[in-house]
């Protein structure tokens, strides 16, 4: 069995409870274990890390260097401006499949563009908590 990294960035925490019209009213810890039921079914077994600090996402990256078979990773807000971020997932040699819940190209304009998505495998975004089980098959394909 593959070991995944699963990393939730800022806020995602508190899915279920803010902005349900985005990102649904499913809780943090019913994505989580959703994700570890998905994972397993693709017979891979993941490790879950959410953190709102940027420097401690990007010490899990580094951490994940020989011990991970690759990353699923929603950088939240951190997606559209963290060149930290950006030069970690560039510079660990995992494969990392970026998502979202919400679909970023169909809301403010900010969102729209992902600094980190040109150093990934690719970008799922849109599907609710589903992205994770997409982002997951893709992951599995990769690896």
């Amino acid at each position: 069995m593959k070991k995944i990294l699963v990393i939730h960035g800022p806020n995602i925490n508190l899915t279920g409870i803010r902005e349900k019209g985005v990102y649904g009213s499913k809780s943090f810890e019913q994505i989580n274990d959703d994700i570890k039921k998905w994972a397993e079914a693709l017979d891979m077994q993941a490790e879950i890390f959410q953190s709102n600090y940027e420097g401690a996402i990007i010490d899990k990256l580094q951490e994940a260097m020989g011990k991970v078979s690759g990353v699923v990773m929603n950088p939240g807000a951190y997606t559209h401006y963290s060149y930290a971020i950006r030069d970690a997932v560039a510079s660990v040699g995992l494969p990392v499949v970026e998502v979202h819940m919400s679909n970023i190209h169909a809301r403010e304009e900010f969102r729209h563009h992902s600094v980190i998505a040109p150093v990934c495998k690719g970008q799922i975004c849109g599907f609710g908590a589903d992205s994770y089980r997409l982002g997951l098959a893709a992951l599995s394909d990769l690896i």
